[in-house]
């Protein structure tokens, strides 16, 4: 009876640790996040340009602990599908992630977007056309963005990204963009 006591115990335990370990992987990526560095004057601000549509923006996105909505609108439209025109949410913690890689580079160049939202549909289309793009990717819901940053390697800018540990970093130095999402924190590299 005592060691049927002592077993349930050691499960018991064994279960709550599990519950908090898994708790903990599971709020790591984000608790990154918390240590972002804002200006002197409480700001996040990101400096964008998207090629195919010759669109720039630059806006202070949060301002004093508060996202400002006008500015998530404005951001959420230059990153729209480049397929479809589809405007969608873009997720905060991945403007936080780009801010901290702007932040650490110590640039003002704006990030060159070569995709940032995708719709399933145009996901399909690249997929059909060869490109190695996953058949459910962060792109679909405005959790990863490809981009290139003027003036800096995208050596770089890849190295910059891994440390972070926000999410995932893809490398294509041949197409010289990297992908960064807020995603599961893994990496990979292609062409």
């Amino acid at each position: 009876m005592v060691l049927s006591q002592y077993k349930r115990k050691l499960c018991r335990r064994s279960f709550l640790k599990t519950l908090f370990i898994s708790g903990i992987l599971t709020i790591a990526p984000k608790m990154s996040f918390a240590s972002i560095k804002t200006n002197d004057h409480g700001v996040r601000w990101l400096n964008l340009y998207h090629p195919k549509y010759k669109e720039w923006l630059t806006t202070e996105y949060w301002v004093r602990g508060k996202y400002i909505r006008k500015a998530l609108s404005d951001i959420n439209y230059i990153m729209r599908d480049q397929n479809t025109g589809e405007v969608a949410h873009i997720d905060t913690n991945l403007l936080d992630l780009l801010f901290e890689i702007h932040t650490r580079l110590g640039s003002s160049e704006p990030f060159h977007i070569m995709s940032g939202y995708r719709s399933p549909e145009t996901n399909d289309l690249l997929r059909k056309k060869g490109w190695a793009i996953a058949k459910h990717s962060l792109h679909e819901n405005g959790k990863a963005i490809d981009i290139r940053l003027p003036n800096t390697e995208t050596l770089s800018l890849r190295r910059t990204a891994y440390k972070i540990k926000g999410g995932g970093v893809g490398y294509y130095p041949k197409l010289k963009f990297v992908h960064v999402d807020v995603g599961s924190i893994r990496y990979w590299s292609k062409y």
